[in-house]
């Protein structure tokens, strides 16, 4: 497995599941991104919503793969123009999500893209996000998932194509 484990990360109790080795072999990345458009390539996506930071490294190829646009899910005050903003919880803290307010329009069908799937926080609040601004999430894609954090519970009946579960 391309994964790997950093104890007390971000902080002491913590043990982090670091995909970058899983992004550095070539093959292993193409086949992940490969995989997940092709998950959702059988449904209408009109954009695919990136979660900072490491998804935005998985969703913008499976946009292009998708042949859709792709919209920054970002920390707060990184991005330049007027935002919807949605707080969330993680389990080693909290934090928020801001999307440009005209990235999503009413009506649009939208895949949202992160790394790891955990305790359905981020992932929550970028549903709330693309919601709030009329879109449609149809499905959620993931490199891993760590199901012992319940997070997949938590996010109601939406598609959820994880391609690790641990």
């Amino acid at each position: 497995m391309l994964i790997r484990d950093v104890p007390d990360f971000p902080s002491p109790g913590v043990l982090f599941k670091d995909v970058t080795p899983w992004l550095a072999d070539g093959a292993a990345f193409s086949s992940a991104i490969d995989t997940l458009a092709r998950h959702f390539s059988a449904r209408a996506v009109d954009v695919v919503v990136g979660v900072e930071a490491r998804g935005f490294i998985v969703a913008s190829p499976v946009a292009l793969a998708l042949r859709t646009g792709f919209v920054p899910a970002r920390k707060p005050g990184k991005l330049p123009w007027r935002v919807a903003t949605r707080e969330y919880s993680l389990e080693y803290g909290s934090g928020s999500l801001e999307i440009h307010e005209d990235a999503i329009r009413p009506g649009d069908r939208v895949v949202i893209v992160d790394d790891v799937l955990a305790t359905g926080g981020t992932a929550g609040a970028a549903i709330a996000l693309v919601e709030q601004l009329g879109g449609e999430v149809t499905g959620l894609g993931f490199l891993l998932e760590l199901a012992h954090l319940g997070g997949r519970a938590r996010l109601g009946d939406l598609d959820i194509c994880a391609l690790e579960v641990v």
